[in-house]
């Protein structure tokens, strides 16, 4: 067997870092069959996957993009909670009405939540954690929310303008 030193003498960093990553021919004719083989292979598999499959397939993405943005220091204004219900819904195939019906909300409820004109309650929290069988925990739900709220507390001023009318009184030093 060749030494790193042999090998890293007859090759380049890139060429022995892509035979590392990237193992197989060389050649661009044999490598773009192995392509198609491999793509034939993941089709075959993708069919015969049954439909529970592909829903558990579809509700772990979504939980893992739902704990991957929570882990995430930064706030990103297109996750937010109905941007998640919605994907939610969505996953499980149905429409906004059958759903509403499904945790007992009115859709008018259901729609103004998905859009931003209404903050969930904890209701609805609950029933979502019920309704995936515990899948998607209150918490995991209550923390989109959360997240969402302090970046609002640190970027809208208006609503400290808004308030600052209604506090008659306030301390003359700063602890900061």
């Amino acid at each position: 067997m060749k030494s790193y030193k042999e090998i890293e003498k007859k090759h380049s960093p890139e060429e022995i870092a892509e035979s590392l990553v990237f193992p197989g021919p060389k050649d661009p004719a044999k490598r773009g069959e192995m392509l198609s083989v491999l793509r034939q292979v993941r089709k075959q598999q993708k069919e015969s996957q049954s439909e529970e499959s592909k829903l558990i397939s579809q509700l772990l993405q979504l939980k893992f993009l739902i704990e991957d943005y929570l882990k995430a220091d930064s706030f990103n204004k297109n996750f937010y909670f109905g941007y998640f219900l919605k994907e939610y819904i969505t996953r499980l195939e149905k429409k906004n009405r059958q759903f509403a019906q499904e945790i007992d909300v009115d859709p008018t409820e259901l729609s103004q939540i998905i859009n931003k004109h209404r903050k969930p309650t904890e209701k609805i929290i609950y029933r979502l954690e019920i309704h995936s069988n515990r899948n998607f925990p209150a918490i995991m739900w209550f923390k989109i929310l959360e997240k969402e709220r302090a970046y609002e507390l640190l970027h809208d001023k208006s609503i400290v303008n808004n308030e600052r009318g209604h506090v008659k009184q306030q301390l003359k030093f700063s602890l900061t």
